[in-house]
């Protein structure tokens, strides 16, 4: 083990992109850990017994987060060190020539490889475990995901700003896929393509270019374009309810806000008889420990911003503190 940790420490932080090519074997399906908006995602395998890297391969010519510059980016993502933050070690971006075909003939483009490098997360993303009745994680395991995925935001929301004197971090793309999972089952926020940086004072922004999976995606980002805290809590409002129940947000293009999903929680998780009735072997704690996730879920996925929970909010209430917006009744 040390051997491997000490290969990967020991590489540059910006890697050509025949190596990139190398350790993922030339970006092959078989090496694919999973899709995000901006790119796919493939095990990347070091040379020598050198361990593993998850390596994200943006789309070419893809702009980067944060509307700057990707040396920028890759210097902010690096800076984000949290237990609940998935950890950017490597990167590749190498301008290249590449033949394609235009108008039935051959032309030499200028494309840009570019590859983010974190560190490999053997459980993979949350999605490939959490609809999947065949091994259901247990509740204790969901409890602990819920928190940890808080945290993390928290730090983004909260903690960064104190770190660097700057405004939150807006992830915008809070969604099964973007939570890797470690082999003790803690949950990394990943996959920072849609994120905003705000200013120290600022609250909110606006946008007309509007991106993301359907169903978690907030009403005032979806119609209107507005950013802020309260987007990405909607998101993990929709992450906790599908974490709690084990149901997936099936959204449609009837239906983006997936409000039919929201509706059918609150009408079947709504008494205290009814959570007992589909967790019948849980104990008093965690009945109490479903019931506060109930209601935060519930709340953060209000269509008015205003009525929703801040983070630290729902991070005392996870924490069995008493929070007056999260003490009513869903």
């Amino acid at each position: 083990m040390a051997s491997q940790q000490s290969l990967a420490s020991t590489l540059p932080r910006a890697l050509p992109a025949t190596f990139m090519k190398e350790i993922t074997n030339d970006f092959s399906t078989d090496q694919e850990l999973g899709r995000s908006v901006f790119g796919t995602v493939y095990k990347g395998v070091l040379p020598e017994g050198g361990g593993m890297i998850a390596v994200k391969r943006l789309a070419e010519n893809e702009p980067v987060p944060f509307g700057i510059t990707f040396e920028t980016e890759v210097t902010n993502l690096m800076a984000l060190k949290h237990e609940n933050i998935v950890e950017l070690v490597h990167y590749c971006h190498e301008a290249q020539k590449k033949v394609v075909q235009h108008n039935g003939r051959y032309v030499i483009v200028d494309v840009t490889e570019s590859c983010l490098c974190y560190k490999y997360l053997p459980n993979g993303s949350l999605d490939k475990h959490l609809y999947d009745t065949s091994s259901m994680i247990n509740w204790d395991t969901r409890f602990k995901i819920i928190k940890g995925i808080s945290q993390g935001l928290h730090f983004l929301h909260k903690d960064l700003n104190l770190d660097m004197e700057r405004g939150p971090l807006i992830h915008m793309n809070l969604v099964p896929n973007s939570i890797w999972l470690d082999d003790n089952w803690v949950p990394k926020i990943a996959d920072f393509g849609l994120s905003r940086l705000f200013g120290k004072e600022q609250t909110r922004m606006y946008t007309v270019n509007v991106k993301g999976y359907n169903g978690y995606m907030a009403p005032e980002y979806l119609y209107r374009g507005e950013i802020s805290t309260m987007s990405d809590i909607y998101s993990l409002g929709m992450l906790i309810l599908e974490i709690t129940t084990g149901e997936k947000n099936c959204a449609v293009s009837e239906d983006r806000s997936a409000r039919k999903f929201v509706d059918n929680v609150h009408q079947n998780l709504k008494t205290n008889e009814q959570i007992i009735h589909k967790y019948p072997s849980l104990g008093p704690n965690g009945l109490q420990q479903v019931r506060a996730c109930i209601v935060i879920g519930l709340k953060c996925v209000e269509v008015d911003r205003n009525k929703r929970p801040t983070i630290v909010d729902i991070v005392n209430k996870l924490n069995g503190k008493r929070v007056p917006i999260l003490d009513l009744q869903a």
